[in-house]
């Protein structure tokens, strides 16, 4: 009988978790984030967030998804892709306005572009999840 106790309390825990995940993804705002650089520069821009931005984003509170790259021309040489996690649009615009201002990211982009700027333009789409996404 406390065997049965127990797992009946595992599975309703287990249960509950899965609800509380699921809602908090649906309370949470995705910000996908597509970056184009000039020609020949994606992999100095890897280089930079592989060595200093994402550093920075884990210090200032900013979660990363995941980062990608097409596979397919024509974007596959220029194109960077990643998902960033936040709890609104205004705590993603708060933490945004704070890595700009960052020293360590201040002095990294400097260093980054002094033998031209690595990135032609950005694209910026704030998603939230549906009823039925999976748990991340």
């Amino acid at each position: 009988m406390r065997q049965l106790i127990k797992t009946s309390l595992l599975c309703l825990s287990l249960t509950l978790l899965s609800n509380v995940q699921a809602d908090e993804i649906k309370n949470k705002v995705y910000e996908l984030r597509t970056y184009h650089t000039n020609e020949g520069k994606l992999p100095a821009l890897q280089t930079r967030f592989r060595e200093h931005t994402h550093a920075i984003f884990t210090r200032l509170g900013m979660k990363v998804i995941a980062y990608w790259t097409p596979t397919q021309e024509p974007n596959a040489s220029n194109t960077l892709i990643y998902i960033i996690e936040h709890d609104s649009e205004e705590d993603a615009k708060q933490k945004w306005q704070t890595f700009i201002k960052d020293p360590q990211w201040v002095e990294a982009y400097q260093a980054s572009i002094k033998d031209g700027k690595l990135v032609k333009s950005i694209d910026v789409v704030f998603m939230q999840a549906t009823d039925y996404s999976p748990p991340l």
